[in-house]
């Protein structure tokens, strides 16, 4: 017999486990309540120390990778310079917008779930003065690379791969080994993390499980209305601040974009997938929106790996969501750091469903915060990758037509 896909596995694993949690929460302190909680609480844990086991090489490995590929394109020196300049742009305006909206409408706020109790009292939340903070956040940033890699040191490692990237790019083919080694690691990553997600319906299961036994139904209610936040955010960025930007940069219209552009952004928001849409990408740019090829083939792949602003604005609204459920309200020196891990983050996120759960992991350790919250995120994760994914896919295709104005002109037709 068949079995299903592995996103219905997830969904009918994350049925399960709801249904499980609302059964054993009518129990009351019955002692199977006890025991089936802590095999709940065992299973949980094991997958996500399977995640944070991949994490710290994947992040490596998948930042040195990102950066490292521009040495490929050094000869556009003005093409690759105006186009990481306009991603770095419009990922930056996504996560003020992300942190924003999470501000403002503030999903989460006087929801306590007992869930993330022992995570609440391990985090020290930091009152510092400005110089106090700039300089610890400095020694946070600039560490001795192996004791960064073992002790899982997240914003170090960031830095570090950083600094490798560029010198691998400075260093051309000198260092093509290097660089090989990087990408074939990042490959055995993506690899163990596919080997892992076969356990997330279960994994998932057992975190809802937990979640919903020992909470009450005001969770759902807080769940409703970050999915509406997250949603009206998205497409305020992708309906108003890229074609504004478009438009304000080139004179290009938003409905002749949206015309242009229109095939490729339904494939995205079906697939959920950067990479997979990558050849419709390539091809409505170059022949709907009249990019030039050469701009086209390095600007629209280069975007599907490093130019995530639906990813950047989600992860940063979502720690902002994550701290109010577990309590804490981060400080400014915590917001910041999130603000950097976000975007450093989605510059080697793998185009692919699902491995942005990773990512969301990398943003959460980062300050702190627990990783349990997974169990929160991932069951609503699919809806809101729909959007977000679209609205990665614009984002390239409006650098492609900014790129060209910026670094040499349009084509006619």
């Amino acid at each position: 017999m068949k079995l299903p896909s592995l996103n219905a596995q997830i969904v009918i694993g994350c049925l399960l486990g709801l249904a499980a949690g609302g059964w054993l929460s009518t129990l009351g302190s019955a002692p199977v309540v006890g025991d089936v909680l802590y095999g709940a609480k065992m299973v949980g844990n094991l997958f996500l120390d399977l995640l944070r086991m991949v994490l710290v090489p994947l992040v490596f490995a998948s930042i040195v990778t990102g950066v490292a590929n521009l040495r490929a394109h050094d000869q556009m020196h003005r093409v690759w310079t105006a186009t990481l300049g306009f991603f770095m742009l419009t990922m930056i305006i996504a996560i003020v917008i992300g942190f924003g909206t999470a501000h403002i409408f503030r999903p989460g706020e006087g929801l306590h779930l007992e869930m993330f109790a022992e995570a609440t009292r391990g985090y020290q939340a930091r009152q510092m003065t400005l110089p106090d903070y700039i300089a610890q956040f400095m020694r946070g940033l600039f560490q001795n690379p192996f004791k960064a890699l073992a002790q899982g040191d997240i914003l170090a490692i960031v830095i570090i791969a950083l600094f490798l990237g560029i010198a691998l790019v400075i260093g051309g083919e000198r260092y093509r080994n290097i660089r090989n080694l990087m990408t074939e690691l990042q490959e055995l990553c993506l690899m163990v993390v596919g080997w892992i997600m076969r356990l997330a319906p279960l994994g998932l299961a057992a975190l809802l499980l937990q979640l919903v036994a020992t909470q009450d139904s005001a969770l759902l209610a807080s769940l409703g209305h970050f999915i509406v936040v997250i949603i009206g955010s998205t497409l305020f960025h992708g309906v108003i601040v890229l074609p504004f930007l478009l438009w304000l940069i080139t004179g290009v219209s938003p409905l002749r974009f949206f015309r242009g552009a229109r095939e490729a952004l339904l494939t995205a928001f079906v697939t959920s997938s950067s990479n997979a849409t990558l050849p419709v990408t390539l091809r409505c740019t170059e022949q709907h929106l009249h990019v030039k090829k050469d701009i086209v083939s390095f600007v629209v792949p280069l975007g599907a790996t490093v130019n995530m602003d639906g990813t950047a604005l989600y992860e940063a609204a979502a720690a902002l969501f994550v701290a109010r459920l577990a309590g804490i309200e981060l400080d400014i020196a915590s917001q910041l750091i999130v603000f950097f891990v976000a975007m450093l983050g989605a510059i080697g996120a793998p185009g692919i469903p699902s491995v942005g759960m990773l990512s969301m992991v990398l943003v959460l350790e980062s300050v702190g915060l627990p990783t349990e919250a997974i169990a929160i995120l991932l069951p609503i994760d699919r809806i809101l990758d729909t959007v977000r994914t679209a609205v990665n896919v614009e984002g390239d295709m409006v650098g492609s037509l900014v790129v060209q104005k910026l670094a040499g002109g349009a084509r006619e037709g």
